[in-house]
């Protein structure tokens, strides 16, 4: 996994996000998310909150998005908490950004069910298009990072880019895919296995067929 380092807090950083604010729609749902939680409690929406700022920040620059100091800060003094709880929450998990990302943030797996299915040949097919663990293309279109488990095992090897997944990728289905994204295109999410919907076996299910088409009471055969 590429190593995470938080985006220094620079003046021209400052000058750029300092004055962060809700934007009438995330305002609103900002005030619904804190009113999931018990009175008392409002720190509880800290990781909702922290991806509602990278949303929004995202959606300033046509990226994923992430989240400066600034940034940060702003939700820290909106849920009352002490900045650094907020930057350790931010830190702790990898679906918070905390330095600038690309258009499309592309996270591969390497742990060992994708290696054993070949997630070393996506890797190289990200860095024959100029990909490099935990930077930025020259571009700005694609970020890069390497990842742990993601929980996709049975379609494997698969990456997550901004916020689908796509599975059981081979070099040329993750090409495809990103040639698709770079031309404006949204390509199909999931399974890239022709015939396969989800995790059944390629080849269609070996046990429970009869619940293929309905949805079959197998308790009286057993």
């Amino acid at each position: 996994m590429a190593d995470r380092f938080i985006e220094p807090d620079t003046p021209e950083l400052r000058a750029r996000w300092g004055t962060f604010a809700w934007t009438e729609a995330n305002a609103a749902k900002a005030k619904d998310i804190v009113a999931r939680y018990p009175a008392g409690r409002q720190r509880s929406a800290v990781m909702p909150l922290l991806d509602l700022a990278q949303r929004q920040v995202g959606a300033e620059e046509n990226t994923q998005g992430w989240l400066p100091i600034p940034v940060m800060e702003y939700i820290a003094t909106y849920l009352d908490m002490p900045v650094i709880r907020v930057v350790e929450v931010a830190t702790f998990y990898t679906m918070y950004n905390i330095a600038p990302i690309g258009r499309f943030h592309v996270q591969v797996c390497g742990t060992t069910p994708c290696m054993l299915r070949g997630s070393d040949a996506i890797i190289d097919a990200c860095k024959a298009r100029g990909m490099k663990k935990g930077h930025t293309t020259a571009d700005g279109i694609w970020s890069f990072t390497e990842v742990e488990c993601m929980g996709n095992c049975s379609s494997a090897p698969m990456v997550q880019i901004n916020d689908d997944n796509y599975e059981d990728l081979t070099p040329e289905r993750l090409n495809a895919v990103l040639d698709a994204l770079a031309r404006g295109e949204t390509p199909k999410a999931g399974t890239q296995e022709p015939g396969r919907h989800t995790v059944e076996p390629s080849g269609g299910p070996t046990s429970l067929v009869a619940m293929v088409t309905e949805n079959h009471d197998y308790r009286g055969e057993w």
